[in-house]
């Protein structure tokens, strides 16, 4: 049985940040169903060492034990892993009221993005969703991924010219 104390104060530190962790989780699984699994894993392995949390960034911290609990669940279902492509809520943008046919093209856009997102390697779409759809910084990534700063900004440089190449229609290995 939970402590009601700890429950109240990880219910109120933490739970705001759940929709940031199925966001990570969904990008990094590239699935929902696996999403929710991963989500549900991390939400345990938190409230379990709810005890050890000192204080400080709860975002920060939910998204690493997300991070790790994702690449636990890949070593042991990377067999079985699914590869659908992310829904239309992923890349949601408010705007203005916009025609039918700019919806159309928006829309288009966004899958195509999503698309070009969902082929980078993991180490890549962790760091790129970090950075552009969490706003960390990449002292930030660096503690969240646990690799040097200089690996964080490798790997985002190499992710962005990944998807700059593939939304350009490039072959890999060739520099737009």
């Amino acid at each position: 049985m939970a402590n009601p104390a700890k429950l109240a104060r990880f219910e109120q530190t933490v739970l705001p940040h759940l929709d940031a962790a199925y966001n990570l989780a969904r990008w990094l699984t590239r699935n929902d169903h696996d999403a929710e699994d991963v989500v549900q894993e991390a939400m345990l392995r938190a409230f379990r060492f709810y005890d050890t949390f000192q204080g400080g960034e709860a975002r920060h911290w939910l998204l690493k034990i997300v991070r790790n609990t994702f690449y636990s669940w890949y070593d042991k279902n990377k067999r079985h892993a699914h590869t659908e492509t992310l829904g239309d809520e992923a890349m949601q943008v408010a705007g203005n009221e916009l025609s039918p046919e700019e919806v159309l093209i928006r829309d288009h856009g966004a899958q195509v993005v999503r698309d070009a997102v969902a082929t980078l390697a993991v180490e890549f779409r962790e760091v790129l969703l970090l950075r552009e759809f969490e706003g960390y910084s990449y002292k930030e990534i660096a503690d969240i991924v646990e690799v040097p700063i200089g690996t964080v900004m490798s790997r985002l440089s190499r992710a962005r010219q990944q998807l700059k190449n593939r939304l350009s229609g490039q072959p890999a290995g060739v520099e737009v």
